[in-house]
């Protein structure tokens, strides 16, 4: 999966906290979205009889097992452990969304799938709030205070969109224990079901509607 350098992506969520889960979604379309576009070209060419739902449960597949290790790929730890973890997590789920965008002839690259990735996964409930806080993302300067009030931030904006995505306060009890860093991994490791949620949410957005006969 293409990626941007970790230690960068934290870099810009540290910087911004408040701004965790948009600079994430910029980053994933900046550093995912070229790849994906790869990826469907390339299958494209290897099988010309590949429908876009079929591409699109490739993808499915993919991601939703990657999504069961979670953040355990994270390459940091001790006071940013919870951090990398969410954010692993959700890069996954960024690269579904983007892939099946690619399977349905949309360019995964097109900064306005940073707009529908805020939206399916219920960080954000409309394309106009996604819109405006990518805006307010884009234009922020200035750092907060120290690492740990950062790191706290960040963190509990990247949790946000999991319990959201994972309904109920069985997630949000688990999302209040991140920041010792121990609960984040049993949270990443119960995620392939709420990123198979996902898949089908962004199979309904992206696939083009049927018409009658």
């Amino acid at each position: 999966m293409g990626r941007l350098d970790l230690a960068v992506i934290r870099t810009r969520l540290l910087a911004h906290p408040g701004f965790a889960p948009e600079l994430l979604a910029l980053a994933a379309v900046e550093g995912i979205g070229p790849q994906a576009r790869e990826w469907a070209r390339g299958l494209r060419e290897a099988y010309p009889d590949a429908d876009p739902d079929g591409l699109a449960r490739l993808a499915t597949r993919r991601f939703v097992r990657w999504a069961g290790v979670g953040g355990a790929t994270a390459a940091v730890a001790g006071l940013f452990a919870p951090l990398a973890e969410l954010a692993a997590v959700l890069w996954t789920q960024s690269a579904l969304v983007l892939h099946v965008a690619a399977a349905y002839g949309r360019d995964p690259a097109d900064p306005e799938r940073a707009v529908e990735l805020l939206v399916l996964t219920r960080v954000h409930p409309d394309a106009d709030s996604a819109r405006a806080a990518l805006d307010a993302a884009r234009a922020a300067d200035g750092p907060g205070d120290g690492p740990w009030s950062r790191a706290a931030e960040a963190t509990w904006r990247l949790a946000a969109p999991l319990a959201a995505q994972a309904g109920g306060w069985a997630a949000l009890r688990l999302a209040a224990r991140l920041l010792p860093g121990a609960a984040v991994l049993a949270t990443a490791a119960g995620d392939a079901a709420a990123t198979d949620l996902l898949a089908a949410r962004a199979v309904a957005s992206y696939r083009p509607a049927r018409t009658g006969s």
